[in-house]
């Protein structure tokens, strides 16, 4: 045998916060149903997304922009709103991988602000490295990747410190998974006039259609209006607007997966705990090892056990709640170190 031969085969990908689920029947159906319709074009624009979208969240239509994923909202806000190297974006680091990407492809400036020791965004920090060339603030709650959150006094706080001209970017693409504790909701700051804001979220995550890319943003009409024209043509196939109207459909469905991970990442965290690893406590879909010196282990005993976890070279490890399976290896590998 090999020295590949003896590599075990990846069993289980806990590496990218993926629902380890398949889509659901009713919408698998759905999205079936629409193969014969596919040798045409979507709509221009997704119009009928939007409207669907903005009934389902009691908003305006003109409040409502679509993307490829929750980050392809965020590139066409800071395409809208940032114009060249003199324009700063500010957000806590680490962080999404793709804000210091979408900050290099709009052109901007990258302002990386750490997190505290706990993995919180620190407000204080980002609000002290906004200046007048700042454009677009990106706050993500919860927090990727370390689960963290901020509440809804703190988040009115920093709101109200920012100067006018500073747009902010609320990241609530886990917001799903934060029903163990009450966050404040973007799309509820919206409808108490906050201007200045622009809510992302994504159908990726608790809705199980990464594959599809599909996100969309909330924001004021002149905002939303002004993000819009970053909009690339045809880009929101018929398939992913299906395979939407379909998920929204199986809420029901969609909050027994929700609750099963959310009691997932609980059993997990807790024991981690037990065997002694640094876990925060995390309202996502997914755990953070605050273990900088063993998280190298950690991340090649998974490998060994046939899990792929996301490692952060001398930081820490992203652990995607999957299967119970899954986390049990995952489980079996740490206890070994």
């Amino acid at each position: 045998m090999t020295a590949v031969d003896e590599q075990p085969l990846t069993l289980h990908s806990l590496a990218l916060n993926e629902t380890p689920y398949p889509p659901l029947e009713s919408v698998r159906k759905a999205i079936a149903d629409g193969i014969p319709e596919m040798h045409r074009y979507p709509q221009f624009y997704a119009d009928h997304l939007m409207e669907f979208i903005a009934e389902w969240r009691g908003v305006a239509a003109e409040s409502v922009v679509v993307g490829s994923g929750s980050v392809g909202v965020a590139l066409q806000t800071l395409q809208a709103f940032t114009d060249g190297p003199q324009d700063e974006v500010v957000y806590g680091w680490r962080a999404f991988d793709a804000y210091p990407i979408i900050t290099d492809m709009a052109g901007a400036t990258r302002v990386e602000v750490p997190l505290t020791r706990d993995g919180e965004q620190d407000l204080d920090r980002i609000r002290d490295a906004v200046t007048d060339r700042t454009r677009v603030v990106i706050l993500c709650n919860p927090h990727n990747p370390t689960g963290t959150t901020v509440t809804a006094r703190a988040l009115e706080q920093f709101l109200d410190a920012l100067p006018p001209h500073v747009l902010v970017l609320l990241d609530e693409a886990y917001m799903e998974f934060a029903q163990d504790a009450v966050l404040p909701q973007g799309v509820d700051l919206l409808k108490a006039g906050r201007s200045g804001l622009v809510v992302l979220r994504t159908f990726s995550k608790a809705y199980g259609l990464a594959g599809l890319r599909i996100g969309y943003g909330l924001a004021a009409p002149e905002t939303a209006r002004r993000i819009r024209t970053m909009s690339v043509p045809y880009s929101i196939t018929e398939t992913a607007r299906t395979a939407v109207v379909a998920s929204v459909g199986a809420e029901a469905e969609l909050e027994e997966r929700i609750a099963t991970l959310t009691a997932e990442r609980v059993r997990t965290g807790a024991a981690l705990r037990r065997l002694g690893w640094r876990v925060l406590e995390s309202h996502a879909n997914f755990l953070w090892l605050d273990e900088p010196e063993r998280c190298a282990a950690f991340h090649q005993a998974c490998a060994r056990a046939g899990v792929r976890v996301r490692l952060y070279p001398g930081e820490g490890i992203r652990l995607t709640i999957g299967t119970p399976d899954a986390n049990d290896l995952v489980l079996r590998a740490a206890r070994g170190l």
